[in-house]
Formats: structure tokens, sequence, C-alpha cells
């Protein structure tokens, strides 16, 4: 086990994101399909950032990052942003995303740990 100099989000969808992903037309391969908040809930997704030491550390790191966070939720169902909402908003992405504050992050993977950076 390694502690990674790391602490981080975990987000999880909310009804209203649930809504918008199956209002989302379903494509030839069969993407986009109806899923209930249950099943979102069970793959939300870890953002790791900067070790904090303290809510206003989270805070601040909330602020800089539930931009590129929302987006990453939506580009996930609609890559084309062809239906993303507007205007987004830090209030809207609260009211669409749960946030769970991590402390700590443990690697308890035996592979090497590997980056790949993601455009934004």
């Amino acid at each position: 086990m390694k502690l990674l100099n790391r602490s981080a989000f975990a987000v999880t969808p909310k009804q209203p994101f649930v809504d918008w992903a199956n209002s989302l037309e379903q494509d030839d391969e069969g993407l986009n399909q109806t899923l209930s908040l249950e099943e979102h809930q069970r793959e939300g997704t870890v953002y790791l950032i900067d070790e904090v030491e303290s809510d206003a550390d989270f805070d601040a790191a909330l602020a800089a990052h539930w931009a590129a966070i929302f987006e990453n939720e939506l580009a996930a169902w609609d890559e084309m942003a062809d239906a993303w909402p507007e205007p987004r908003s830090q209030e809207l992405f609260a009211e669409w995303f749960e946030v769970k504050p991590q402390v700590m992050a443990l690697d308890l993977a035996s592979q090497p740990l590997m980056t790949a950076v993601l455009e934004p």
C-alpha cells in the first residue's frame, strides 16, 4: 500500500444529472441508455487534487476545479457538447452532483501508477 500525496473529491450524480442524461438520444451503438439514479451512482468518479489540510482548502480546490469536473461528467454522455446545459455555474454543478471530500488517497494496486493527460 502506498500513500499518495493527494486528496480527492468523490463525485456522484444527483437526479437532475440523471434526468439530463436520460433525455439524450440513444445512438446506434446503444450508448446513452436510460439508467436509474442508483445505476448512475454506482459509477461515481474520483478526482485527485493537491493535498489539503482544511475545509477551506477543499472549498478553494472545488472553486478552482468545478467547471472541469462538470465538463468531464457531461462529456462522458455528450462528447460533442450538443446538449450541455447553459449557462453552467457552480450552483448548477452543486444541484447536479454530490461532492464528497477525501483527505487521503491510498494506492492498493500492485502495478505502478501511470498517468495520461486528458484534454479539457
